[in-house]
């Protein structure tokens, strides 16, 4: 799993996974780093998804994670970009009614608070 993040103009820091998002220390990298950029007062965080190939239970547990970070310190996150494959996990688990998912980053990066 690869990771990278970078801030737009508005100030919403969109965040690329790409890769297998699974059981391991890897994909640790996902809470780690929006816990880094909470404590930097970044609140507005985007999931660009695109280039997720699989997806397990801890990963969404990862997501999860950082979604209640995110929620307790005033902020909103969003996904983009998702695969079918990505989507359909969050859909078996019922979160895609948890999670706001956006066809692209632009969609996703308008109307933050």
């Amino acid at each position: 799993m690869n990771i990278h993040h970078e801030e737009t103009e508005q100030g919403v820091v969109v965040i690329h996974v790409v890769g297998r998002v699974m059981l391991g220390d890897e994909s640790a990298q996902i809470e780690k780093l929006v816990g880094d950029l909470l404590a930097q007062g970044r609140k507005n965080i985007v999931f660009e998804l695109s280039g997720v190939t699989h997806i397990d239970s801890t990963g969404i547990g990862r997501f999860i994670a950082s979604l209640n970070r995110v929620m307790q310190s005033g902020g909103q996150m969003r996904m983009a970009a998702a695969a079918p494959i990505v989507r359909e996990g969050f859909r078996v688990t019922r979160l895609d009614t948890v999670f706001q998912f956006f066809p692209d980053v632009a969609s996703a990066c308008e109307g933050f608070r």
